[in-house]
Order: structure tokens, then sequence, then C-alpha cells
């Protein structure tokens, strides 16, 4: 695909970003956006080319530019993205998800070595928890993943959620389309666990797998049926040891359930597999089901249709989340929502009646 990058240790993926503040060049003789890093302007254009040579460093500089929350910053960063959007659309996406001690970062460094070493560039965005109060986010999956980030044909990028789904939708999708136009063959995102944004990460991904442990009667106690049925691949992880044995029994019980599943995906039937990340064994024929499932997917029509229907319902998600943050905005709003709570609150209005009186 590409070769390593000439400054390794400083294009590491492990690199971290400082914070981005941008500005615009005012003047008659220039119309080319601008933004500011430690007081050096750098032209979109220029930062664009950067990322299709494949800098990571600058990669991770464009995408602390569209995570940017600054009024300012946006449409600095709609202008990177537009330059983007010709050059997407060309990796496979891939969601990861899985109930809490399944072993998600092991099993991606693992799987995304294997696929490094078959000359694929691999770009991970591990969506984080952040802080609904703070804004801050754990942002560990890098320090769980050494080997992976050291390896010059990935890239991993925490995505920080700011506590909400919306920045789900908007930036983790964004970052995939940037990461797509530098030239990421496969987007791996993984999320924080079994809840609420693995609906989201299914709107946006090719491919949905779920990470399993031994023991499917205990495991599916902690999960959703809703769950299950978005999944087009459960892989069994840590089968390896003393655990090999009941893991392979494992894979055959999801594989019965499965089957009586109405399936994620139109003309494929979800299955199972196991792995061991310790060993490194299985993760060949994790790939072969990705690729049979792009094939078919690809022979149906229903690749591109997908694709599609994840636009549509990005453009949908989005304008929900400015109705309600403009919503919120209109001056006095946020007053008369606390003054409608200790109404209802003590009694003397009904939640139907409090909506009402909030859009009279």
């Amino acid at each position: 695909m590409t070769n390593k990058p000439e400054n390794f240790v400083k294009d590491s993926a492990m690199h971290v970003m400082d914070g981005v503040s941008s500005s615009h060049d005012g003047t008659k003789k220039s119309k080319r956006r601008k933004f500011i890093k430690k007081n050096r302007d750098i032209s979109i254009d220029d930062l664009f080319a950067k990322i299709k040579t494949g800098s990571r460093l600058d990669l991770a500089r464009g995408i602390t530019l569209l995570e940017s929350i600054a009024s300012h910053d946006k449409e600095t960063a709609q202008a990177l993205l537009l330059k983007a959007l010709p050059y997407t659309g060309k990796s496979i996406r891939i969601g990861i998800t899985g109930v809490p001690g399944a072993g998600k970062s092991t099993f991606i460094e693992s799987f995304g070595l294997l696929l490094s070493k078959l000359d694929f560039k691999v770009a991970v965005l591990a969506i984080d928890p952040s802080s609904s109060l703070t804004g801050g986010s754990i942002l560990g999956d890098k320090t769980r993943m050494e080997e992976l980030a050291r390896d010059p044909n990935t890239f991993i990028r925490p995505s920080p959620t700011s506590g909400t789904l919306g920045g789900v939708h908007r930036k983790t999708r964004e970052t995939m389309l940037l990461c797509e136009a530098a030239g990421y063959d496969i987007i791996l995102i993984e999320t924080v666990g079994v809840g609420q944004s693995e609906t989201a990460v299914r709107n946006m991904v090719d491919f949905f797998m779920l990470l399993a442990l031994t023991g499917a009667g205990d495991d599916l106690q902690g999960m959703k049926k809703g769950i299950m049925e978005l999944t087009d691949l459960i892989v069994v992880n840590k089968a390896d040891g003393d655990n090999k044995r009941p893991a392979q029994r494992t894979m055959r019980e999801y594989r019965q359930i499965l089957h009586v599943l109405q399936p994620a995906s139109p003309g494929w039937e979800s299955s199972a597999t196991s792995v061991s990340s310790l060993n490194r064994t299985g993760f060949e024929r994790v790939w072969e089901i990705v690729l049979e499932f792009k094939e078919k997917m690809q022979e149906n029509n229903y690749w591109e249709t997908r694709r599609e229907e994840q636009t549509s319902a990005w453009f949908k998600d989005m304008i929900n989340d400015r109705l309600i943050e403009s919503f919120f905005n209109e001056p006095g709003k946020k007053e008369a929502v606390s003054k409608l709570e200790k109404e209802l609150i003590a009694g003397n209005l009904t939640v139907a009646a409090a909506v009402d009186k909030l859009f009279e």
C-alpha cells in the first residue's frame, strides 16, 4: 500500500496533538481557509495535501480540527471535510462491540496486526465515554494497544463523544471519512460496551461484530436481543488453554441462537467463530468471513444501498441534534424548562401540559 513515513517517531500513531484554534484570511486576494496551530498559519489545501501523502501527524491535526467545538472552527473543518469527500467510501468499515471484559482492545490489536501484515492500512477509532459533566474522556486505548500503535500501517484515534450520541454521529463519522481520504483501507470502530452507542455505530459501518466470552447463557443475560440482531458475526474470544473446549461449545450455542434470529443484513446468515487474542489464532477466519460478507452484499447490491441509508440516517440525526441545540439556545428557554420542572415535581402540571406550555 504505502511506505513507512520518513519521520516515524514524530509521525507515530501514539503522537498526541494539541488543541486547534482557527482563523480566516479576510483579504480579497486569498479565499483559502486557514487555521492556526502553534501560531503558525497552515492552509487547508496544504494540510489536506499532507494528509493525502499519508502523514499521520497531519491526519491527527485534521481530526483535532473536526472535533473542535469552537464555533469559529466549524466552517474551516467543513471545508477540510469537503475536500476529503471525493476520496472517501473505498474502505471496509467494521464495528466492534462486546460486554465488559470481552477483550475488545486485545482483539483489535491482534486483528489489526494481521491486516497490517496483509499490507492493509488500518485506522482504529475508539469511541470514548466522555464525561457529561467535565467533557473529559478516558482515552486509554493507545496504551492498551502499544504494539499496534507502533505499526506504521495503523492509526489509532480515541474519539470522545462529549457524553452525547450526537457526538458519535458527527465526530466519529467525519473522522472515519478523513481516514478514508488519507488512504486507510479498513476502519475499525470500537464501542465502549453494549448499550445505545451500538445502534449508532451499526448505522455507520458495513460489518458489525460482537465479542463474547465463554458461557453463552451467562453472557446473553447481559445482552439485549436487539444487540444480537445487529450483529453479522459473534466472535468468542479467549479460546485458549483450558478455555479452548468451552469456547468451542459456546461458539456452537451462539450459532444455534443466531439461526433463529432475524439476520442483521439481507441475504446473510449471521454466524459465530472463535479466536485467541493471546495466541493470535482464528483471526484469519474472521477476515475471511468479512470478505465473504462483502462479496455477498455486493452481489445483492446491498453494499451501496447500506451506505446510502447510512448517509440519509446521518443527515436526519444531525437535523434532530440541531433542532434540540437551537431550541435550548433560544433566550429564556432553559429558565422556562427549569420553572416547569418545579411545577411538575410539585404536582401542579402533567408532563404533556408542561410540554404544551413550553412550546406555546
